[in-house]
């Protein structure tokens, strides 16, 4: 007698075992490192935590952005970001004083147990930074305040990250578009200079 196999239908009762789900991975890159330091980061983070009338949004975002990193003694020394972190302790608002202080004694532990173990540091060249000293100059003369002044340097830094950290072509249109607003705009001069208007939206809004 010949033998027949039947094949019925899979019952909702014994569904297919699903496979394991891919495992995603993420590739991390050199500045995502926590010992990576970009120097000019650090410097705009100072910028913005220094500057007066920064929303607090503004100030959590550059601790954040701080505590992600632990820069070596040197550039501690050089930029003087431990002593603005340390200021912020003092923070009138809890939540800013209370990260201010976690990235201050992470910092401490950190040099204290590795002092001979250097972090890598990415500066920007001399050429570059003149040319952007020439940018701050010019920003100056359109807000009608001193040379150096921090609002300055804070306008022209987050256009510097804008421009992903390149003397390029859009760096330099939107410097010009800057300085013009400010130049010919006196209610956005006006509004830059006492905070309603802040520096990130300011800058953002001429990104071509």
């Amino acid at each position: 007698m010949d033998r027949f196999v039947v094949r019925t239908a899979r019952g909702p009762e014994s569904p297919r075992r699903a496979g394991p789900a891919p495992r995603a991975y993420r590739q991390a890159t050199l500045e995502s490192l926590k010992a990576v330091v970009v120097v000019e980061d650090i410097k705009r983070w100072k910028s913005m935590l220094e500057l007066p009338g920064q929303p607090k949004e503004n100030l959590i975002e550059a601790l954040e952005e701080l505590k992600k990193k632990i820069p070596s003694k040197e550039v501690l020394l050089s930029t003087k970001i431990g002593h603005t972190v340390s200021k912020m302790r003092r923070h009138s608002d809890h939540e800013v004083a209370g990260l201010a202080k976690e990235i201050y004694t992470e910092w401490r532990t950190f040099i204290k147990d590795h002092s001979n173990k250097p972090s890598i540091e990415v500066r920007s060249d001399p050429k570059t930074e003149a040319f952007r000293k020439n940018a701050r100059k010019l920003l100056c003369e359109a807000l009608d305040l001193e040379i150096d002044h921090p609002l300055a340097e804070n306008i022209e830094r987050e256009a510097f990250h804008l421009s992903s950290r390149l003397i390029s072509a859009p760096y330099r249109r939107m410097v010009r578009a800057l300085v013009f607003s400010l130049k010919h705009k006196p209610e956005t001069q006006a509004e830059v200079k006492a905070g309603t208007l802040t520096v990130p939206a300011f800058v953002k809004s001429h990104k071509k």
